[in-house]
């Protein structure tokens, strides 16, 4: 094998509770985390030395250097091994739907399979960052603590999802920074199943994000981006993470005309509709 290609999908923060905040300053979360097959792809080729190129449609302006989080994965991978990266970017950067994180991952499994090697554990990625172990098996998952806590959910049913940036980037520390409550209640106990959108729609609707007020003050974009999306009549609509992408979810099949309508109004925001993975 001395090509290996690995899908980098977006991570959607369904849910997104903000119960606690430890002394060293990490911010404890209690999150219902989705993926959707919109993203961005890593692509790994045998070679004695470790090389980064990027291309794709978000790739300009992305440094190559050596604090990218691909080539900080392939390092924490293995420090001395070689191959030749490609990142192809889809995804906006700094967008709350998890990029950096799932490029990261991707890296990961592809070198996991280059190599011939077994996957690092969850808490030996951590450092990279909180996202990078629910990133690292992209599966709908319940993600607590600073990330570190891990369980499978319920799959979900089959949904259209659509992803909305208004082209801001949000930094995460700052939008932390701007949270006045920093302690909420978490999602209950047992996340319940889900027997098509309509339910599912249903429950998130009395969840919360609790960082989209304080981004909304960062970014007013965000709530033009929701505006519009209520627009387009979808079942439930929220933003991801700690934004500026929001998402809309649709029944399966559905989701086509609120992308061309989005995409209408307001052309120089990113768009992408899919959906969700299981």
């Amino acid at each position: 094998m001395t090509t290996v290609e690995a899908f980098a999908p977006a991570k959607i923060n369904l849910t997104l509770h903000v119960t606690g905040q430890r002394g060293d300053g990490y911010h404890l979360l209690d999150s219902l985390v989705a993926f959707a097959d919109i993203g961005d792809t890593v692509t790994a080729t045998a070679s004695e030395t470790l090389s980064l190129t990027i291309d794709g449609p978000q790739g300009q302006g992305l440094s190559t250097d050596d604090d990218n989080m691909v080539l900080r994965a392939a390092r924490l991978m293995h420090p001395t091994k070689g191959a030749a990266l490609r990142l192809t970017k889809r995804l906006p950067v700094a967008s709350g739907i998890g990029g950096g994180s799932s490029d990261a991952a991707a890296t990961l499994r592809a070198l996991s399979a280059l190599w011939d090697c077994p996957l690092p554990s969850p808490a030996a990625i951590l450092p990279l960052g909180a996202d990078l172990p629910v990133c690292l098996q992209p599966e709908t998952q319940r993600l607590r603590g600073i990330g570190d806590t891990l369980s499978k959910s319920t799959p979900l049913p089959a949904t259209d999802i659509l992803l909305v940036n208004p082209g801001v980037s949000v930094s995460t520390p700052e939008v932390f920074r701007a949270l006045t409550e920093k302690t909420n209640p978490p999602m209950q106990a047992d996340i319940p199943t889900f027997p098509d959108t309509g339910a599912l729609a249903h429950w998130l609707s009395t969840q919360r994000n609790d960082l989209t007020e304080p981004t909304s003050a960062i970014a007013p974009e965000v709530p033009a981006v929701l505006a519009a999306l209520a627009q387009t009549q979808p079942l439930y609509r929220a933003m991801s993470g700690s934004g500026a992408t929001c998402f809309a979810l649709f029944a399966p099949g559905t989701s086509q005309p609120a992308q061309a309508a989005i995409r209408k109004t307001h052309p120089d925001w990113w768009c992408a509709a899919g959906r969700l993975t299981a």
